[in-house]
């Protein structure tokens, strides 16, 4: 498909350039380089559901939550603490 765009001079410059060195067309790095950002673009937005494994009870300890750091360290510390137990 034929499409039209502007760029900026210093950019096609270096597409420019960068396309003779690497024996390639200009359309074909463009192409190319499109493709990549897409590509990162969709391995970012693929978000995958983390199960944790749980051991002993089934679950998280009582006043425990994952999204509060403080909350993990107060857990932690007071596992290893016997006074706090």
């Amino acid at each position: 498909m034929r499409v039209t765009i502007n760029l900026p001079n210093d950019l096609m410059t270096q597409i420019k350039k960068l396309a003779a060195a690497s024996h390639s067309t200009v359309t074909a790095l463009i192409e190319e380089t499109l493709r990549e950002s897409l590509a990162r673009r969709r391995r970012s937005r693929q978000l995958r559901r983390v199960i944790l494994p749980t051991y002993g009870k089934k679950g998280l300890l009582p006043g425990v939550d994952l999204d509060n750091i403080a909350s993990l360290f107060d857990a932690m510390e007071s596992s290893l603490d016997p006074a706090r137990r």
